[in-house]
């Protein structure tokens, strides 16, 4: 397995088929996606297959006092290829690259399904609040200092 730095558009089809099933590739595309200068990507490779990712942009919740945070989207794996340690080692590839752009932050929208991988991970959940995003389910808000 490698993890490589990869563009916006290789994530697309990853997140779409894992976490937007019924909603066209379109979707799959994020504000900011391909600016370089707020954003990166990550990808798992297994034997030359790219197999999971994660998004992280440089962007601030105010619900936090840090001035400078990161927030993670888009991680997904495929099915195939879940439960191997994927996303562990993409968070663990970019938790230098946003300590070395002075973070001190990592936040993310979790699936209320995935609160378990986050808290075994390192992140903790913020206030309780359970809240949808239309069309994708219940999130919870997470964090992890870095």
């Amino acid at each position: 397995m490698r993890v490589l730095r990869i563009s916006a558009g290789d994530t697309y089809s990853i997140r779409q088929q894992v976490l937007i099933p019924d909603h066209d590739i379109k979707k799959a595309k994020f504000e900011n996606d391909d600016d370089e200068d707020i954003s990166f990507h990550l990808g798992a490779f297994k034997d030359s297959k790219l197999v999971s990712v994660a998004s992280f942009f440089y962007d601030r919740n105010p619900l936090f006092k840090d001035q400078h945070q990161y927030q993670l989207r888009g991680m997904a794996t495929l099915p195939d290829y879940q439960a191997q340690g994927l996303s562990s080692e993409l968070l663990t590839m970019a938790f230098p690259i946003i300590k070395q752009n002075f973070c001190t932050l990592l936040w993310c929208n979790a699936r209320t399904s995935a609160m378990g991988y986050y808290e075994k991970v390192g992140f903790t959940q913020l206030d309780g609040k359970v809240f949808d995003i239309p069309g994708i389910g219940s999130h919870v808000l997470m964090y992890k200092n870095i």
